[in-house]
């Protein structure tokens, strides 16, 4: 089995499936991976790239979420903390432990909120009974003096004594991928972007019995016998087309992060930060070279397509900072995603789940599976396939009924610790992002030096990255080259336009575009990118310039 996109759409058009999948985000990709590793035929049909939608603009975080604690969700966080040790196991090139601290903050004239304080004790000592036996790694309470080590841009003279607990952080865009790619490759799933659902076929009894799916430009009849709806933020659409009617169930929530210079925050831990004008924290987290800061969280009512960063958004995260001097010419990405949270409870046989997200079949045999969050995709897949299993009955044998999963290593994941053991630090860079895939890049560098020079000036991404990303991952465009298969675009908005050609350059030939395909793609990426900085108003920035080069 093979990661191929012509395969696969040759593949919808000749096989009878069990499920299709319909999203190719965390939980679609998850679906479609438990649903194949049971033993039932699978195919996951994506209409624009993988992760695409909210599962590349996520926090990267695969926490159990201190602040469901405060809400009082205990098993919601005992959930989440197991789901992220299986991360840690099972994904371990895509999921690391970070440290996180939690400053106290003295209030006016010294003052610290006694009561907080003993919730936040209370917090760290639930999180650790949930979790943190599991890393064995407890919390701890530090000095003033050990906060400002961590992050010595903290302002000194209201810092009081702080905690330190563990989480993760997830590279969300490439655990997608490389869900889909396990599915495809270990299991003989079908998974295809740049792909749409246009309708769904029905028998006399009005149960589903097939898709059409429309990909370059033509359509494809799809027999199966149930619709696992992973629409995300657009699974009303989806609902819709089965249904008839607009069942309007989701309600989008918008939440935004910025990417400034490390060297601007200088902290070695992720911190919570609190925003003092309305309750709420965000994450300050280290990446390489950049920190990154969020996130927002706003009603949306626009489209679903690529929400706007505001100078509103911006300003929220710069001010919560403002202590350490930074401002808007720091910015050097941003990114903007939509949070799909479930409207009221709807009709049909919703199994009994954890109020974070909801299975809900349709008469016809379509499963629609929403809410939830990065950390338990694994659950709720799981969740969505028990009820493809109870729908199909008898007509499937030989399958598990189970979810096998919750062991299951992804791809990459064997031979990378010896990888990332290695002395050379481009060794060590792939293997932090493709395991012990990594080995074909390096195969690649060893035949044509030239691919190990950096594919976007001032960050760790190599030439080669671009063009094993179009071979073996289904890469069909400069954007999935540079916002997703690499995360460049999020780090350096200005330098990936400038990178852009290049990029084309070293994945026409595999695509086989034309020349000018390859312009038109050069210009609407570079386009994006103008828009992305003029919506709020961000000054250009040049990426040596502000990491002090």
């Amino acid at each position: 089995a093979w990661f191929d996109r012509s395969e696969g759409l040759r593949r919808l058009a000749d096989d009878p499936f069990d499920v299709l999948v319909v999203g190719g985000g965390i939980t679609g990709v998850g679906t479609v991976l438990d649903a194949a590793s049971r033993g039932l035929r699978a195919a996951l049909v994506e209409r624009d790239d993988f992760a695409s939608g909210t599962s590349s603009k996520s926090s990267k975080l695969a926490h159990g979420g201190l602040r469901y604690l405060q809400q009082g969700e205990i098993r919601l966080v005992y959930e989440a903390l197991h789901e992220r040790q299986r991360m840690i196991t099972n994904a371990p090139h895509l999921v690391k432990l970070l440290p996180f601290l939690l400053p106290v903050f003295q209030g006016s004239g010294g003052v610290i909120n006694k009561k907080l304080a003993r919730a936040l004790g209370m917090s760290m000592w639930m999180y650790d009974l949930t979790g943190g036996a599991r890393i064995g790694k407890f919390h701890e309470r530090l000095s003033p003096a050990e906060v400002l080590e961590h992050m010595p841009t903290l302002p000194a003279d209201k810092i009081a004594s702080s905690y330190l607990y563990h989480d993760a952080t997830v590279d969300d865009a490439r655990l997608c991928l490389t869900v889909a790619r396990s599915a495809a490759i270990e299991f003989g799933a079908v998974a295809v972007n740049g792909a749409s659902l246009r309708a769904i076929t029905k028998d006399s009894s009005g149960r589903v019995s097939g898709a059409t799916v429309h990909a370059d430009g033509a359509d494809i009849e799809v027999r199966c016998s149930t619709i696992v709806n992973a629409g995300g933020v657009w699974s009303d659409e989806i609902r819709t087309l089965d249904e008839g009617i607009d069942p309007d169930s989701i309600r989008p929530a918008k939440g935004i992060h910025i990417t400034v210079p490390w060297s601007k925050i200088q902290n070695d831990v992720a911190v919570v930060v609190p925003v003092p004008k309305d309750k709420r924290a965000i994450f300050v987290v280290p990446w390489g070279e950049f920190t990154y800061i969020g996130t927002t969280d706003t009603d949306y009512q626009g489209p679903n397509e690529d929400p706007p960063v505001t100078r509103e958004d911006v300003d929220y995260l710069l001010d919560a900072l403002r202590f350490t001097g930074i401002s808007d010419t720091d910015v050097l990405g941003t990114w903007a995603g939509l949070r799909p949270l479930v409207k009221a409870a709807s009709s049909g046989r919703t199994a009994d789940l954890s109020r974070r997200h909801k299975v809900v079949a349709s008469p016809s045999g379509v499963i629609s599976v929403t809410g939830g969050k990065l950390t338990t995709y694994r659950e709720m897949a799981a969740d969505a396939v028990d009820e493809v299993v109870h729908q199909l009955g008898s007509s499937v044998s030989g399958i598990a009924r189970g979810s096998r999963t919750a062991k299951l290593e992804l791809r990459g994941a064997s031979g990378y610790h010896e990888l990332a053991s290695s002395t050379d630090p481009l060794t060590v860079h792939l293997a932090n992002r493709y395991g012990g895939e990594a080995s074909t890049i390096l195969a690649m560098v060893e035949t044509d030096p030239d691919l190990a020079q950096p594919l976007v000036k001032g960050l760790p991404y190599v030439r080669a990255e671009a063009v094993y990303s179009a071979k073996y991952e289904m890469a069909r465009s400069v954007d999935d080259v540079l916002s997703r298969r690499t995360r460049a675009r999020l780090l350096a908005r200005d330098a990936t336009a400038n990178a852009a050609q290049d990029v084309a350059n070293l994945i026409a030939p595999i695509l086989g575009l034309t020349e000018s395909e390859v312009q038109d793609q050069v210009n609407s990426y570079r386009s994006a990118v103008a828009h992305e900085r003029n919506s709020p108003q961000l000054p250009e920035t040049a990426l040596e310039a502000s990491l002090g080069a």
